[in-house]
Formats: C-alpha cells, structure tokens, sequence
C-alpha cells in the first residue's frame, strides 16, 4: 500500500466530513407561553405580529399540531420526543428524568453548539417550609444562599452549552425571580429589564457567537409571555387601548370570520361553538369594569407583540450572520390562552416589589405594571382560543391545539405561506432535529438507558410530502384525558369525569358529543387510553 496515497485519501475524506457536518442546518425553536390559538395574525388574530406572520407567509403553517395541553409537560415532550410522563412529568413542578435525552444533548453529541434563552420549568420546585420566608425569597428581601432546584436539573447540566433564563415557571417581568445565568444566580437586573426583551437579547448574543463558529447550533428560545402575571411596557399596551373594549364575543366573531377568508377554517367543519366562561359576561358588567377586562387583554396583546418584535431581531441577526437561509426556524406554544386566576401570593407568587411596594391580585386596576399581576380570565381565554373550545390544561381542543410554523428557506419544499392538516405533535420535534442533523438517538446517556423515541419526524411533511404519522396520539393531564385516533377524539374533561366522543373528521371544534350514539367506539377507545397510561405513567 501507498502510505502517503492512503494519507491523501484519509484527509480529504476527513476534509469531505466535515464540509458536510458544516452544511447542516442550523434549528431555532421558539415556544410562546399560554398564547391563545388565534392570536397570531398569521392564525386570524387581530394582534400585531409582522415578523411571525413574515415567517408564515414564506414558510408552512400546521393546523393539526398538538401540545400537551400544560407548561411542563409540554416542554418535557417538546426536547425529549416522549410522552412527559415518561420523562417524570406526569404533574408541573418536577424534574425531568434521565431515562430521556434532551434535544440540546443529542445533538452536542453530534457536533451542535447548543444554547438556550427563556423559561426552562423543568426542575423540582422546592417552596421554604415557612410561608414568610417564602415571601421574602419571592419578594428579593432575602438571599436563603439556595438554589431554586437541584443544580444537576439545570438546562446547563441538560445539554445547553449556554443558558440563561428562569428555572421556575412565573415570573415577574421587570423583576424575575429565579432567573440563572448557567447555575449561577442571577441577583440584580437592570432599571429598565424586560424579560421577554431580556430572553431576545441573550438568543441574539447567542446567535452572534455561535455563528463565528463552523458548527451548526441549536437554539431553543422559550419565552415567558403571555404567560400571567400581564406585564407589559406601556408603549406596546398603548397599541391596544381600544382594541378590545366591545368585549370578547365580538373578538371571537371577528377572528372567527377572518380565519375563515384566510382558509384556516371550513364552517363547515369547523362550527363556531358557544363562548364559554365563569363569572357574568360582558353586557352584564358595569362599564368600570367592562374597561378593566379590555385593559387585561389588552396587556396580553402586547406581551406577544414583544415576543413578535423580538422574533423580528433574531431574523435580523440570522440574516445578518449568514445564517438565515440554512436555518430551520420552528414557532409554537405550549397550551392553548389560560384562565388561570391567582387572587393570593404564595409558592411562585411575591406579595411584594424588591422595593417594598405592595402587588394587587385583584379588584379594578389599570393592569401592565409591576404592582399589579393580572390574568385574561376564562372567557378572553376562550375568545383567544378560536375557534376552539376550552382553554390551558383541558384535553379539548382549545387546550392541546397550537399554531405551528416551519421556516427554512434551504430546506423547506413547500409551496411559501402553506397550510397543512397532517396532524403533528410536539414531541415529533425531536426526532425532526435528529434527521435533519444527521444525529442518532441513542440507546444509553450518561451511563443510563435511554427509553425509545415516541415521536415521529416531520421531515417528510417539511418536504411536501404525506408522511406516516401517529396512528393514535394520547393526552393526560391531572384528570384530563383524551385520545385521537381515525378521525375521532376521545376526551374526558377535568371537571366532571364522563367521557365525551367527537367526531373530529366533521366536528374538529367539538360541538356534538355523539358518546351515546357510538358506545363500541367510545370502549375501545376508553380501553386504548388505559392501555397506553398504562405504559407510559412513572412505576411509583
């Protein structure tokens, strides 16, 4: 044999390697917190979102994508590609497991710079035993010398090369508590800190950086808003003043309307149902407090107007940095709006400003600012959740549905401003990275076996084709239940235990439970869901 020829050969095969690991694409995942289906104007929401829509209109929306209905599960699915409760999060609040690999460590395994900015949620969340002590850490009035979880559950010690962002799930906006810089706490910010402004500006060092580099990254930017409590800089709030002050019947039959002339929806298909909500509806109230509920929602549009401006920098610095067109870019959020209304601090919730100033839960307020947390309530939720029903933590529709769009100029094959009805998930996220990337999933991590993939990749569909997707898709949170399957869901609400049956394929904002007239169906598919959680849910 030629020594040197051999030499030669090996080097340019090298060389080859390499030039093809650094043609892999870049993946930027953006996840919204508690968005309302509708709210984007790409989806026929009526709030300001130009660079999201942008991305839309060059890029493909999904109208059949799935979350898990709720923040932490969500996220478990979303960066390991299984059912959250494999993963340890079969409730919010606790660490995710090491029987799965993160998105971040797949894919550092490959060569993937890693990095990510926003809210991670998914470590053990321990409160102080004594409820005042509680409030003082909340509050910034003491330094327990703690961290906020067990360090080893950090993002950093998951995969992320780089993070910076909140462990805990709730923040205050100008003033977050639990907010870490890798594993080191982060104790002061800025006079004029944002947090949604704070997770843009960190994705843009990140990409700067990164991109210096040959190596492909993978950045997953998880932001806080529109997440309660509704704090908003009052130039955006500005924007949406008068926005929402004729109430939310008359927002969900607009935005109904126009996601029919969008082609979003058939009305055929996709029947409007009755708005739900608690408490008494809008024509009911006095105008006092008719002005305080369009003030809420007004906030909420101008948190994810921040989350949009923001998205429009990352644009920017991608293409700025050469790296647009190469770049994968997928945006979704991780429930349906929330209805969520905390009216007492405590556990997540200060009772107090740094500085000492009291926080107001509830009664009419001018809501935006540090000194009020506020929350959309349940009927704006529903409003916002067009054209389905229900809202965050609910197996229905309007809990488990979000937007969902795919940009990649390189990649994508798509016609521009696409729709598509595959259904898809959020733990087929995984394993789209992993193929696109040219990464395996492994069998063991860290000297712990991995269990196998339940995701399925969304390449085929990103190349306009019809993919093989999940013949059944499951859901379980805290006693809401659902599976669909052949066009047909079953779901069980969290309120009253029976079981509901639509049929999807004619009835997808499920308004005709035909339970009574299909009680064959409605067994085996009663009897698939215990077969899989079965499966799926933690030994102990």
């Amino acid at each position: 044999m030629n020594f040197s020829f051999s030499c030669a050969c090996l080097c340019v095969l090298l060389l080859s390697s390499i030039a093809r690991a650094d043609d892999r694409p870049n993946i930027v995942v953006i996840m919204l917190d508690d968005l309302g289906y509708s709210d984007l104007g790409c989806y026929g929401g009526e709030i300001q979102t130009p660079n999201i829509d942008s991305l839309a209109q060059n890029g493909l929306r999904f109208t059949s994508f799935y979350n898990c209905a709720r923040c932490c599960p969500t996220r478990a699915a979303l960066l390991t590609g299984l059912y959250p409760h494999q993963v340890g999060l079969i409730r919010n609040g606790r660490s995710l497991t090491r029987n799965g690999v993160t998105i971040a460590e797949a894919l550092g395994q490959a060569g993937y710079q890693t990095a990510m900015a926003g809210k991670w949620h998914l470590s053990q969340t321990n409160p102080i035993d004594d409820r005042q002590k509680q409030l003082d850490w909340l509050n910034h009035q003491a330094d327990f010398d703690r961290p906020f979880a067990p360090l080893d559950t950090y993002p950093a010690k998951r995969g992320f090369q780089r993070h910076f962002g909140p462990v805990w799930g709730v923040v205050n906006y100008f003033d977050p508590f639990s907010l870490v810089d890798g594993t080191e706490i982060v104790k002061e910010v800025p006079d004029d800190f944002y947090m949604t402004d704070a997770i843009t500006d960190k994705a843009v060092d990140y990409i700067e950086a990164m991109s210096k580099k040959d190596a492909p990254f993978f950045l997953y930017v998880a932001h806080t808003a529109p997440h309660w409590p509704l704090h908003a800089k009052p130039e955006d709030i500005a924007k949406y003043e008068k926005t929402y002050v004729e109430g939310w019947q008359k927002l969900r039959d607009e935005r109904y309307a126009r996601m029919i002339e969008m082609g979003l929806i058939d009305p055929q298909t996709y029947p409007k149902p009755q708005l739900q909500g608690e408490g008494p509806d809008w024509q009911a109230m006095d105008d006092e407090h008719r002005k305080h509920m369009a003030q809420l929602m007004a906030v909420h549009a101008a948190m994810v107007d921040c989350v949009d401006q923001g998205i429009g920098r990352i644009v920017e610095t991608l293409k700025a940095t050469n790296r647009m067109d190469n770049t994968l870019i997928l945006i979704m959020a991780d429930n349906g709006a929330s209805p969520e209304r905390y009216l007492n601090p405590g556990f997540d919730r200060p009772n107090k400003t740094r500085d000492g100033h009291k926080i107001q839960y509830e009664g009419v307020f001018n809501p935006g600012s540090e000194t009020t947390w506020g929350y959309i309530g349940s009927y704006w939720a529903n409003a916002a959740n067009t054209p389905f029903r229900y809202w965050k933590a609910q197996s229905f529709e309007g809990g488990t549905h979000t937007p969902m769009i795919a940009h990649w100029p390189g990649g994508l094959k798509t016609r521009p401003g696409s729709l598509t009805d595959q259904p898809g998930h959020v733990m087929d996220v995984m394993p789209t990275c992993l193929e696109i990337a040219g990464a395996k999933y492994p069998k063991t991590y860290a000297e712990h076996d991995i269990t196998p993939l339940e995701g399925k990749s969304l390449s085929a569909i990103l190349r306009d084709e019809k993919r093989a997707g999940h013949d059944q898709l499951f859901f379980e949170h805290e006693g809401g239940k659902a599976v669909i399957a052949d066009g047909w869901k079953l779901v069980q609400p969290k309120q009253n235990g029976k079981w509901e049956l639509y049929h999807l394929a004619a009835d997808r904002t499920e308004t005709m439970n035909v339970a009574g007239d299909h009680p064959e169906r409605l067994q085996q598919m009663k009897t698939n869901w215990q077969t899989w959680f079965d499966r799926v849910k933690p030994a102990n």
